[in-house]
């Protein structure tokens, strides 16, 4: 009965942290540190209390081309990823088999990886390889930066590439442990306006791309898998060429206040990827 008690689906009132405006500059983000004298960013947070929906036992009912997430049931043959080659050697393969399982993928192209684990507070100020949840509403990429992409990765193929089908999927699962703290939380596309998309640059040393922050809108409908285990995969849309369906996600770690205070801090991994309907 106790494990039935833990497991039981519950919708979770919290705060989500949107868009707001610092200064008259369009907005920016500088991936690593800024000029001297150049905050790191302009973007500012305007919390707003939602309901985040459990889809816990009804998780079929949603799509990547639908909803723009999908939830998969995908055990891993990885458990303690830990090393970067090992990740890059035994479970991008993994990954590319559920993009084309799952999406229909006929190419894939991984072009990133992400651990995420809560941050040391006792390494403030020191280079940390633990990067925490993002508890801001955001997408990953804008349409144009999307694009762009496929150049950057693939140039020599690009020009053929770009004639058909381009999504980019984040590919999001928890490691170790199911997760209590800090869960992933994905906004229906069906609810999103295009007038709440905030286009961010999003700048690094050798090139600019960009990415959308997002502004509150009382009609966005979030939705997170609770109790959500190491075999169970997040699939998040970032981006779709295609316009009669989903093309992105908003998406935000948040707080639910009925976790186990005890329980262990979150930990997952996303892998990004360009996915393409021709070889």
């Amino acid at each position: 009965m106790a494990t039935a008690a833990v497991l039981a689906p519950h919708d979770v009132p919290t705060t989500l942290n949107y868009y707001a405006p610092i200064g008259e500059e369009a907005p920016y983000q500088y991936v690593q540190e800024p000029p001297e004298g150049r905050p790191s960013n302009n973007i500012g947070t305007d919390p707003q209390p939602v309901l985040v929906h459990d889809a816990r036992g009804h998780e079929a009912d949603f799509s990547l081309d639908q909803n723009g997430f999908q939830y998969v049931k995908w055990p891993s043959v990885e458990s303690a990823f830990d090393d970067d080659e090992r990740i890059k050697e035994k479970y991008y393969p993994e990954v590319e088999e559920i993009l084309r399982t799952v999406a229909g993928a006929k190419r894939v192209f991984i072009f990133d990886h992400t651990i995420r684990r809560k941050p040391n507070p006792e390494a403030v100020g020191k280079p940390s390889d633990n990067r925490g949840p993002v508890e801001r509403v955001h997408i990953d990429q804008t349409y144009q930066a999307s694009l762009n992409r496929v150049s950057y990765h693939l140039p020599e193929d690009a020009e053929r590439l770009l004639k058909s089908r381009v999504r980019i999927i984040n590919v999001w699962r928890p490691i170790h442990h199911p997760v209590a703290h800090k869960p992933l939380a994905v906004s229906d596309w069906r609810f999103l306006d295009a007038q709440d998309l905030v286009p961010v640059r999003f700048i690094y040393p050798h090139r600019e791309g960009s990415t959308y922050s997002v502004r509150y809108n009382p009609n966005h409908r979030w939705y997170y898998l609770s109790d959500q285990t190491p075999e169970e995969v997040t699939l998040i849309k970032c981006f779709d060429s295609e316009e009669d369906r989903a093309r992105l996600t908003p998406h935000s770690a948040f707080l639910d206040a009925t976790a186990p205070k005890d329980a262990p801090h979150r930990e997952s991994i996303e892998v990004r990827a360009l996915v393409f309907d021709t070889e």
